[in-house]
């Protein structure tokens, strides 16, 4: 099995939006043919969320998964604006439920609009993305992504558990993101696959590769809440904190803070707050709790090159490993 090296140093995804650039215009002119609604307020929603920037890293999975098995046909579009518009909903829901005010450095859709547009153009999204489904009419797609977001549901309810238990450890923790955010990114694998006509096994190894990736990524999500710069994440230091999320740097911490610094930080997970964010943080860096979440994440990585080993070398192939470097290099 071909041995895949990540590198150290931050990765820039361009490379991959200039590979498939004229595909991911293609996605965006889906996006906004889709949008369309005689409601104008969910048009107006709708269009500040979608237009609000962000990766669309989701959208580029179904594009590479597709093309890694020869997929050039339209349906691939349609099928990646729908896994945005599930994104996007999802999205559109959390704030409310987080009462988040800034995402990507601009206010949230409820910050602007209320909370009760954000939540029912989030169900215009949802149902927007299933009619989508039904028209390109393939059932194991379908099936793939109603079962992704029924899970992604679950994962949200399990986060809204979580909250403020300072009592849960790392297992249960994995559970919550690969139901909540890498869910998803397995889903846009798998339907890009499938798509592609792949063989079980090849189906089964991109799905692997998509679960694995969107864990890295929500693992350096959840390190850049305590290191990273809000020019470049869009987010204040300690957003988590302040909802009492029980994110894994927290959880290290915990296991293997002193008895001031475990007090000190099942505290903020209980209570909420960042009153004492920078002891928090100075337990932290003594723990080397940041690092081994990154590592955490870097082994994830490792995982999904190693899942895509046996698919067709191709330009494809070479971006997906690209993505996985990207997602633990990055610091936004």
């Amino acid at each position: 099995m071909h041995f895949v090296q990540l590198s150290n140093s931050a990765v820039s995804i361009e490379s991959i939006r200039n590979f498939i650039a004229e595909d991911m215009l293609g996605v965006d002119k889906v996006i906004r043919s889709r949008l369309d609604s005689e409601v104008a307020l969910i048009r107006q929603v709708s269009e500040y969320i979608i237009g609000n920037g962000g990766k669309r890293l989701r959208p580029v999975l179904v594009i590479l998964s597709s093309g890694a098995f020869g997929c050039k046909g339209p349906q691939r579009l349609e099928l990646a604006a729908t896994i945005e518009f599930i994104h996007t909903a999802t999205l559109l829901h959390d704030d409310v439920v987080d009462t988040s005010e800034q995402r990507r450095g601009k206010a949230t859709a409820n910050a602007l609009f209320g909370n009760a547009a954000s939540v029912l153009v989030g169900d215009f999204l949802y149902s927007r993305a299933f009619q989508m489904m039904v028209d390109v009419g393939i059932m194991e797609v379908m099936r793939t992504v109603a079962d992704a977001t029924n899970v992604i549901a679950e994962g949200e309810v399990l986060q809204l558990l979580n909250c403020h238990n300072a009592d849960i450890d790392e297992a249960s923790y994995l559970q919550v993101i690969r139901y909540k955010t890498a869910k998803l990114f397995e889903a846009a694998a798998r339907v890009g696959a499938i798509l592609g006509n792949a063989g079980t096994g090849e189906v089964e190894a991109m799905s692997a590769y998509g679960m694995h990736l969107g864990t890295a990524f929500q693992l350096i999500d959840d390190v850049l809440d305590y290191s990273g710069e809000f020019g470049e994440t869009g987010k204040n230091l300690g957003d988590d904190l302040i909802e009492g999320k029980p994110t894994l740097p927290l959880i290290y911490a915990l296991e293997h803070g002193s008895p001031e610094q475990v007090k000190l930080i099942r505290g903020a997970i209980e209570n909420g707050g960042i009153e004492e964010f920078e002891a928090i943080l100075t337990a932290m860096q003594e723990t080397q709790a940041l690092d081994y979440a990154r590592n955490r994440a870097r082994s994830e990585a490792d995982l999904a090159c190693r899942a895509i080993a046996s698919i067709p070398d191709s330009n494809f192939r070479q971006s997906l490993i690209e993505l996985a470097d990207f997602a633990v290099t990055r610091n936004y």
